[in-house]
């Protein structure tokens, strides 16, 4: 039973008590206890016993007290379930063993199944349902990106094999996009009723394109993805990742709750850029966590306070975390938040009640 509902009332713009915060990455190794799991088993190997995959998740919400859990699990999953034979390789990343190269290898893609699949997210979904006291974020990769790892074959910088195919062979191209959506859609679609509470689509590479490539070549899909899902009740979140401040701009009317920003843009020139209506979600560059308490908790603060200039506001990363991180820093960051954002909103709405009782009375 949910009873910390801040982050659900955040993303839906409504007022709350404090800032909600959560972590991207926030089940990973900067803590010892997930690490010690690592010795043993790896990503996947985790992600398919459902326990073990509850068990990871809940673990920063008792050791941080965040607003939200997200589900613990890698946006590469659910391609296997559409024909894609990969690995994650430590220190690499998703490598895959029969990429994508032409239309033929496209059309070679199935219709994904969740329940026969990937039956073991769907009961570890069931699980956190039972267990949290918070909400559950369940998440996808965006096309884009998991088209970049498909393509290139293994995490690239440049993206020109992406690239080569987007601007060379669009039919192609869509072709793939379309695949993509219908896979996130069917995935995402599954994961709301067996539990999840809000979604999110992570798109950690599109900001490699420039805003007209985005809007020929991305957003159609985008904008698809969250106009099918739209009458769920959860709410959906779109994180276009790094180096997307440029792209903002293109996600007017977009139908989700959410954008979630980088540390490369302030928060009221994203909202300028994203033109109002959105919940904004971020945007703490993760290195400034290798710094002092002190020197966190000032980065912080200058980011509530852009924050809570408007109704919906979600504190987070402008990334993941990192292994570097350290469990200590974020525990005391997390109550930071939760304690100077509460001392803000109520000093908040104490000017402005004053402010009203001082209108002329006509």
């Amino acid at each position: 039973m949910i009873k910390n509902d801040s982050f659900l009332r955040a993303i839906r713009r409504e007022k709350t008590d404090h800032v909600p915060v959560w972590y991207m990455r926030q089940a990973g190794r900067y803590d010892p206890d997930y690490r010690k799991i690592k010795e043993s088993y790896s990503l996947l190997e985790i992600c398919r016993q459902p326990e073990l995959a509850a068990e990871v998740t809940l673990m920063p919400i008792r050791k941080l007290g965040v607003d939200a859990a997200i589900l613990y699990s890698d946006i590469m999953n659910p391609v296997a379930s559409i024909g894609i034979d990969f690995d994650i390789v430590a220190g690499t990343g998703p490598v895959i063993h029969n990429p994508i190269r032409s239309a033929e290898d496209v059309r070679r893609l199935k219709p994904i199944d969740v329940e026969g699949d990937l039956g073991h997210v769907l009961e570890t979904i069931r699980i956190l349902d039972r267990e949290l006291t918070v909400p559950l974020i369940t998440f996808a990769g965006a096309p884009f990106t998991i088209a970049s790892y498909l393509i290139e074959g293994r995490p690239s910088r440049t993206y020109l094999k992406t690239k080569a195919m987007m601007y060379s062979d669009p039919d192609t191209w869509f072709l793939l996009m379309d695949k993509l959506g219908d896979m996130v859609i069917t995935y995402l679609r599954a994961h709301a009723a067996s539990g999840g509470k809000a979604y999110q689509l992570f798109d950690s590479w599109v900001g490699s394109l420039a805003p007209h490539d985005f809007r020929k070549y991305v957003l159609p899909t985008i904008q698809r993805i969250f106009a099918e899902l739209s009458d769920l009740e959860q709410p959906g979140i779109y994180f276009p990742g790094v180096s997307s401040g440029e792209l903002l701009p293109e996600l007017r009317g977009l139908q989700a709750e959410a954008i979630g920003i980088d540390w490369r843009i302030s928060i009221p020139e994203a909202r300028r850029r994203l033109g109002g209506g959105f919940t904004v979600q971020g945007n703490l560059d993760p290195v400034v966590l290798t710094a002092p308490i002190e020197v966190i908790r000032e980065h912080a603060k200058a980011i509530i306070d852009q924050g809570i200039q408007e109704p919906g506001y979600v504190f987070n990363l402008g990334h993941g975390l990192f292994p570097e991180a350290s469990l200590d820093k974020l525990k005391l960051l997390t109550d930071y938040v939760h304690e100077y954002s509460a001392q803000a909103l109520a000093s908040a709405a104490v000017k402005g009640d004053t402010a009203r009782e001082e209108l002329p009375h006509v």
